[in-house]
């Protein structure tokens, strides 16, 4: 009966889901501008939770939990805190310049459509680079959300977590092929909302039945390291599988070392905001650039809650089940088991449809701006210029299908760590257009060839240093964002300073000035 009520309610919300794409899809195959964008008619609070919701994913409510479970509350702390401002400095100083420039730089409809169009490029080598690096790491982040619903519904139902996986992807990519950007963000909207409360209720419920956070602090300072800021519990583990010794689970008494340089680079995943497609892409499509103080302000709040809500969970499932979950694969579904234990069934299955909520509204942008990536920027923008509009749309659901294949190849093992695979991606996309996006918008002498060069420079140095430079381990092993964010900085200042400006593109910046 438990399970029959928990899958109920989560039928029930993917019946809502598809009813929201059905609603929109004649209006989404209008056009591509519709399709990929929406008619830049987003409201301020659409905007905003669709921004959220498809930039946290899945990992909102199973990575960042599973590493405060694991490992204790520093690096979920010092991860959440990057992000929430990295959020408000992402809407504070970007949003509205890129809503304005965007339509200068010939009306764009894509991150490569706005870079290409910003530097008045005419033969398409900024946008080339821009869809490839989109396309790679785009089927990365999507191959974590069919991870994150093949956990989800292997956990609840018991059934192998390949068929599971298929079976979750296959929903994401029927929704996608649906309904558009407009559909995704309207929906989106909605599983902001089913994200918060669900992290916000199975907070208070771990609370209550922890028997209040004075009970969850006296049972973790057992575990050494685990409640520091400056230090990081180090579990005891064979083979993968942390040790348990008297009921209770066995950590180091070596606190690891957290320090500056660590807590830094911790930090620096707030830099990723500036190169993320899928909210960089809302700030465009907002109506009107007036209302972005409002869409500042909700995303913001809403951000903070959750990105709290969900450390705070990871620790309190660790005082309520501290043998429960003993690999780092594993731990990451300690909101499932904190939902399914402490919430009646069909409250547990909205509960889950939390999880579903975040790792869809994540999904379907991944897929949409992928595709739009290959179909819009490369076919039609490259190859075939002269491609109607049905055209176009074709193509992108074709490479929407095979990418989506590609992800599921990508998801198959099932020991596979959100939150490691979700902090790479995170990673190129913040190194490859961050600092692309930030000179773009405010630098007047950033050139062509500066662009190109920081691209480059940007995803090749996240490969290098998470593959070559990183295992070498002691300064070495900090995020890869961090030193690829700098060295693609870098590279954009020297090229462009070496580089021939050009007056129309200099007369562009000079109009949005003045237009902000």
């Amino acid at each position: 009966m438990d399970d029959f009520m928990v899958t109920l309610a989560m039928i029930c919300y993917m019946a809502v889901i598809l009813g929201i794409g059905f609603y929109y899809a004649k209006k989404s195959h209008q056009s591509t501008d519709h399709y990929f964008l929406g008619g830049r008619s987003l409201g301020p609070y659409v905007t905003a939770m669709s921004a959220e919701a498809s930039d946290m994913s899945g990992w909102l409510l199973m990575g960042l939990p599973g590493v405060a479970y694991f490992t204790g509350i520093t690096d979920a702390f010092w991860t959440a805190l990057g992000l929430g401002v990295g959020t408000y400095i992402n809407w504070l100083i970007v949003a509205k310049r890129l809503r304005v420039y965007s339509h200068v730089a010939g009306d764009s409809i894509t991150i490569p459509d706005f870079f290409s169009n910003r530097f008045r490029e005419k033969n398409r080598t900024i946008m080339s680079i821009a869809a490839v690096f989109i396309l790679i790491f785009f089927t990365v982040y999507a191959s974590s959300c069919f991870v994150t619903v093949g956990k989800l519904f292997h956990t609840l139902f018991g059934i192998d977590y390949i068929y599971m996986m298929i079976a979750g992807a296959v929903f994401v990519i029927a929704y996608t092929f649906l309904g558009g950007f407009l559909a995704e963000s309207v929906s989106d909207f909605m599983q902001a909302i089913v994200m918060i409360v669900a992290l916000v209720a199975v907070f208070g419920a771990g609370i209550v039945a922890a028997g209040g956070t004075e009970n969850v602090v006296n049972n973790l300072k057992q575990f050494p390291g685990f409640l520091e800021f400056f230090g990081i519990a180090q579990p005891v583990m064979v083979d993968g599988v942390q040790q348990v010794a008297d009921n209770m689970p066995v950590f180091s008494e070596k606190i690891g070392d957290y320090g500056f340089l660590t807590i830094l680079s911790t930090l620096s995943w707030g830099l990723g905001y500036f190169g993320m497609p899928q909210v960089l892409l809302r700030f465009m499509a907002i109506r009107d650039p007036k209302e972005i103080k409002v869409s500042r302000r909700a995303a913001t709040v809403w951000v903070f809650i959750s990105l709290a809500a969900a450390t705070l969970i990871g620790i309190i499932g660790r005082a309520l089940y501290p043998t429960a979950l003993l690999t780092a694969s594993a731990s990451e579904s300690v909101f499932i088991h904190m939902a399914s234990n402490l919430m009646p069934p069909f409250v547990a299955g909205i509960m889950m449809a939390g999880i579903l909520a975040a790792t869809i509204s994540s999904s379907d942008s991944y897929l949409l701006i992928a595709s739009s990536a290959v179909a819009k920027n490369l076919y039609q923008g490259i190859f075939k210029k002269d491609a109607p509009d049905k055209q176009v749309m074709k193509v992108s659901k074709i490479t929407l299908l095979l990418i989506s294949l590609v992800a599921m190849v990508l998801a198959i093992d099932d020991q596979s760590v959100i939150f490691q695979i979700v902090s790479f991606a995170w990673a190129g996309f913040g190194a490859t257009f961050g600092p692309l996006m930030l000179f773009s918008l405010f630098w007047k002498k950033a050139t062509k060839e500066g662009a190109i060069a920081g691209m480059l420079t940007g995803g090749i140095m996240v490969f290098v240093w998470k593959l070559l430079i990183k295992p070498m381990g002691g300064i070495f092993s900090i995020y890869e964002l961090l030193p690829a964010f700098l060295l693609s900085s870098l590279a954009i200042i020297i090229v462009s300073s070496l580089t021939k400006k050009d007056a129309q593109v200099l007369a562009d910046y000079d109009q949005v000035v003045k237009e902000l």
